[in-house]
């Protein structure tokens, strides 16, 4: 059976070798490098089995991107503590949304009025509109990134009309292709000031079932990419 992996990270600029990767069944983690293949070079490697390989990476690599704890604890925080952050952040606040809808939207009275009308309307004295109004104003930076489908889901085509809504008070709305979205982790998250993730755990109800704020430098590196998306007034959903 193939191993599931996911790309933990590089610090190559071309062609993204050498490289770290993670088995996400085992946790092992797999390097990517150049083959050391000159028999005297071998020769010196004690315990070098004769299934084994072995691979040239620059030191960066491992500092960079190695795990730096031999198991690591996921740490949850209640739903008052995540809202909490968006009022201490310093600089910027980032999400990304990957999934095909979501049920605290399918519940919002404004999606039933986007069934009904087309438009989704909004009430701009609702604490998250006052709050990012505040915060952009004094000129922090906040955004999301939308991964869409061909054709888009309805939820998805609720938060494209809403997006205007959020734009209003200074959020940055971004698009990508899900096709075009395949180096981004796959969960949603936050991340605030580019050193805090805040992974949002659902269920497949669409429901947040849990939130892990994650700190270590080399896992939060891998949710900080989030280039080439496409503002939300220039983006064209396929019918």
């Amino acid at each position: 059976m193939a191993r599931q992996l996911r790309f933990t990270g590089t610090d190559s600029k071309v062609d993204g070798c050498p490289a770290l990767h993670t088995d996400e069944g085992t946790g092992q983690i797999i390097v990517q490098g150049t083959p050391v293949t000159d028999p005297e070079d071998l020769r010196q490697l004690k315990h070098l089995g004769a299934d084994e390989a072995a691979v040239a990476v620059p030191r960066e690599l491992l500092v960079n991107w190695g795990p730096k704890e031999m198991e690591r604890v996921p740490e949850l925080v209640d739903r008052a503590t995540f809202r909490r952050l968006f009022e201490s952040f310093q600089h910027t606040a980032w999400r990304l949304e990957t999934r095909r809808g979501y049920a605290s939207d399918r519940e919002d009275p404004d999606f039933q009025e986007f069934l009904a009308t087309g438009s989704a309307p909004c009430d701009p004295d609702e604490h998250w509109f006052v709050n990012i109004k505040a915060q952009t104003e004094a000129g922090k930076r906040v955004g999301r990134v939308r991964v869409a489908d061909r054709p888009m889901t309805t939820e998805q085509r609720f938060l494209l009309d809403y997006a205007r809504h959020n734009a209003a008070v200074g959020e940055d709305i971004r698009y990508l292709w899900r096709e075009d979205a395949a180096d981004l982790p796959a969960e949603d998250f936050w991340i605030f000031d580019s050193r805090l993730v805040a992974l949002l755990h659902f269920d497949d109800a669409d429901e947040i079932v849990n939130i892990e704020l994650i700190t270590e430098p080399a896992e939060v590196v891998r949710y900080a990419a989030m280039h080439h998306a496409v503002p939300f007034d220039q983006f064209a959903p396929a019918e």
